[in-house]
């Protein structure tokens, strides 16, 4: 049934036609990749156009603008059972420093070598290790994650995960580990919540030791976009860096036909438009996590933009004008419900990092997120294994952290995380750690960038049916939407997974692919994975 619609949506000949790719993050590179493998689309065809100096998206990782060390703005933790669209991407590109080998199988043999096993997940009061192990749900917290399991999405609608859980499933060990694995706040949306677990319920068992995690080699920029963006521009893909799409042009005419005509493009030379002949294409990335995000350093706290100078959601104002489906990217600009702070240590030198892999139990790499539980921001850490980033210096290293409730003034350092400068930051989690011996050791010998994202977890606003336009809005001729603004059913956003997925979609249906998207992994469909996660909710 899925291939007979793909035919009949069919319209395009990717033979001859031109597709001009808005934004250069992870959900273009994929299109543009499925374009030319399955597709079999001529790469100089294919035209990325993108804002910025740099392609992947939030899969980024460089050096610190501010200051002397290195920088990522998140951190992905991808998994076996649901990344699928992933996989299947990156087993046909090349891996770069090991030949012979895909992507894919370069990441399988590091998880082979480098196992993820956490020793110490959840940290207390004065530097304390606490037992993970132990979930701490009571019958009601039990009762209210049945309810919301049995509850179909429609009967959710945007009500938040505050109302429908007691306070007690709060204070939950599980629900501390849950939520910063995810970035969920109490006041996300319960149906993106539901969609979750239902795609993660895998992860009950292992929640305290992240045992599933699978990580790339070094940060996801260099391991996954790198060597994306070398295979495409070997096939002749257009990438135009500098390029702002402000508008696009569309004929709504015939609502069983609709079709985009024309792009308005600024650059650096000034405004142009590009029209589109009537077999091409257009894919428009829909909004930015990373949108707007500012940098700070040693001594300087991030600025917080609140204006959306970011062409992203601009763009997606402009076309949500233009009809009814194609979105309400206002359910999103919430900055003080989505903003996010993250933090990168660069250290000079092992004594912090020694420090904490003896702590943890754990050497870099094989840890997960250490959460401080008591932290007025529940700041988490973790320490991926060494190098990072490619051709570091010797005796450098670096960590990666965030916090989730920013606005709070700090157990130790009495501002709220957001006004603090990175080594603030570092004090704070040096004496959440009672490492405070190490002290000026740490602080002379580490460079932090602190990065401030006003959109960072926008994905999982409280929303109703519309707000996300779907990938193929009805009667879309020539034209999809991507990224993690758009809808997916039952998929989960703030996920590389859901970027590549709707890429897939988009290229399979409007293309006429005839293979099948791989099936959602839910893990309630196995009866074995259904029997732990109910074993680890009563630990």
């Amino acid at each position: 049934m899925l291939r007979a619609v793909r035919r009949a949506r069919s319209m395009l000949d990717s033979k001859n036609a031109h597709v001009w790719l808005v934004g250069g993050g992870i959900a273009s590179m994929a299109s543009a990749a499925f374009l030319i493998r399955d597709a079999g689309m001529p790469g100089p065809h294919i035209h990325i156009l993108e804002e910025g100096g740099t392609a992947g998206g939030c899969l980024d990782g460089s050096t610190s603008p501010t200051q002397p060390g290195f920088v990522t703005r998140g951190g992905r933790m991808l998994c076996e059972e649901v990344y699928q669209c992933l996989w299947n991407l990156l087993d046909g590109i090349p891996s770069l420093e090991k030949p012979g080998l895909s992507v894919r199988q370069e990441i399988d043999a590091f998880n082979a070598q480098v196992r993820t096993e956490a020793h110490a997940r959840l940290i207390g009061q004065g530097g304390r290790i606490l037992d993970a192990r132990h979930y701490g749900l009571n019958g009601r917290d039990r009762a209210e994650l049945t309810r919301l399991l049995a509850t179909p999405e429609a009967l959710l609608g945007a009500r938040r995960i505050d109302e429908l859980f007691s306070p007690h499933f709060f204070q939950s060990h599980f629900w501390q580990m849950w939520r910063t694995t995810f970035a969920f706040q109490d006041w996300h949306s319960a149906a993106e919540l539901r969609r979750y677990f239902l795609r993660f319920m895998q992860e009950f068992p292992r929640m305290h030791t992240l045992a599933g995690v699978r990580r790339t080699p070094y940060n996801q920029y260099d391991s996954i976009a790198v060597p994306l963006q070398r295979w495409l521009l070997g096939q002749g893909v257009d990438v135009r860096f500098g390029h702002r799409v402000t508008d696009v042009d569309f004929d709504l005419r015939d609502p069983a036909h609709r079709r985009v005509t024309g792009l308005h493009v600024r650059t650096a030379q000034g405004e142009h438009t590009l029209d589109l002949a009537p077999g091409d294409a257009c894919f428009v990335t829909l909004g930015s996590i990373t949108a707007d995000a500012t940098y700070g350093g040693n001594h300087e706290a991030p600025e917080l933009i609140r204006d959306r100078r970011d062409g992203a959601w601009s763009l997606w104002e402009t076309l949500a004008r233009k009809a009814s489906d194609f979105g309400r990217p206002q359910t999103f600009f919430n900055v003080d419900d989505n903003k996010w702070e993250s933090f990168t240590l660069t250290l000079h030198g092992r004594t912090l990092l020694d420090r904490i892999a003896d702590f943890s139990g754990n050497l870099p790499g094989t840890g997960a997120l250490m959460t401080l539980v008591d932290s007025n921001w529940l700041m988490s850490l973790v320490v991926p294994h060494q190098p990072h980033f490619p051709n570091m210096p010797p005796e450098t290293f670096t960590a990666w952290g965030y916090g989730l409730f920013i606005d709070a003034p700090g157990n130790f350092v009495p501002k709220p995380m957001a006004q603090c400068s990175g080594h603030e930051i570092l004090d704070e989690l040096l004496q959440h750690l009672g490492f405070g011996d190490i002290r000026n050791i740490a602080l002379a010998s580490t460079d932090v960038t602190p990065v401030m994202l006003p959109y960072g977890s926008a994905m999982f606003a409280p929303r109703k049916p519309g707000d996300r336009p779907l990938v193929l809005p009805q009667g879309a001729a020539n034209f999809a939407f991507l990224g993690q603004h758009v809808e997916l059913p039952d998929d989960t956003v703030y996920t590389v997974e859901y970027s590549v997925h709707c890429a897939m979609h988009a290229v399979y249906r409007l293309f006429g692919v005839n293979r099948d998207i791989p099936p959602l992994y839910q893990g309630l469909h196995d009866p074995h994975v259904g029997l732990d996660a109910l074993a680890a909710a009563f630990s």
